[in-house]
C-alpha cells in the first residue's frame, strides 16, 4: 500500500496533503490483513479514531470538509456509530447544524436516545471512512424511511473502489486508493495471513 500512497502524493492538493500528513503522524494508516464492515478484505485500514482523539486534528480535518459542504441546504448531520459520531458532531458544530448519530441494535441501524428526523428535513450523512458504503446505505435507508432527504455524504477518507458507487454526492477531505478483495479471492488469506477486525459493526 505504500507505493499507492506515494503515487497519490504526486496528485494531491495542498489541503489533501495536510490530511495525509495528519493520518501518517497519528498512525491512522494501518497495514496488514483486515476484515472491513462490508465483509470484504483489505491490505490497509484507516483508523480515523487515531485522528479524532486529538481535538485540534479533528477540528482541522473537519474544517476542510465544512468548506466543501457549507453551501448545501441542510438541516441535520447524521453519522453512523461508532466511526461517524465524532465526525458528525464536529462537522455539525462548525456548520452550526443539529448533529446526531444512528446505531445498530440487534443488527439493524436505528435512531435512539430521543433523536428525531422529520419528513422533509435535509440530511448530510457524515462518516469517518467510506469503503463500500455499507453503513452509509443503512443510514440513507433509515433517513428516507422517515420521509427526509439525503443530500450527500461527507467523510474524512473516501477509499471506495470504482465498483462502489453510492449515487449520492460525496464530499471528502481525502481520496485514497487501497486494495480490497472478495474473501474468496483474497491473496492474504491464501498466504495464511491472520485476519484482523478493527471495526465496530457489532458494537
Amino acid at each position: 500500500m505504500e507505493k499507492v500512497l506515494e503515487k497519490n502524493d504526486e496528485t494531491l492538493s495542498f489541503e489533501e496533503r495536510e490530511v495525509l500528513e495528519i493520518l501518517k503522524k497519528t498512525g491512522a494508516i494501518l497495514h496488514g490483513h483486515f476484515l472491513l464492515t462490508s465483509g470484504i478484505h483489505s491490505d490497509g485500514y484507516i483508523q480515523c479514531a487515531r485522528i479524532l482523539q486529538y481535538p485540534n486534528h479533528a477540528c482541522k480535518v473537519m474544517e476542510l470538509i465544512a468548506e466543501k459542504v457549507k453551501h448545501l441546504d441542510m438541516d441535520i448531520v447524521v453519522g453512523p456509530a461508532l466511526g461517524g459520531i465524532i465526525a458528525a458532531y464536529e462537522l455539525g458544530r462548525q456548520l452550526d447544524k443539529k448533529a446526531m448519530f444512528a446505531e445498530r441494535k440487534e443488527g439493524k441501524m436505528q435512531l435512539r436516545r430521543g433523536f428525531v428526523i422529520k419528513p422533509g428535513e435535509k440530511v448530510l450523512i457524515t462518516e469517518d471512512v467510506v469503503t463500500a458504503g455499507t453503513s452509509t446505505g443503512e443510514v440513507k435507508e433509515l433517513v428516507e424511511q422517515r420521509g427526509a432527504i439525503v443530500i450527500g455524504v461527507a467523510c474524512i477518507v473516501d477509499r471506495r473502489s470504482p465498483e462502489y458507487s453510492l449515487n449520492i454526492p460525496m464530499y471528502s477531505a481525502l481520496k485514497m486508493n487501497i486494495n480490497t478483495y472478495p474473501p474468496e479471492k483474497c491473496p492474504l488469506c491464501q498466504l495464511g495471513e491472520p485476519l484482523e477486525n478493527p471495526g465496530s459493526r457489532f458494537i
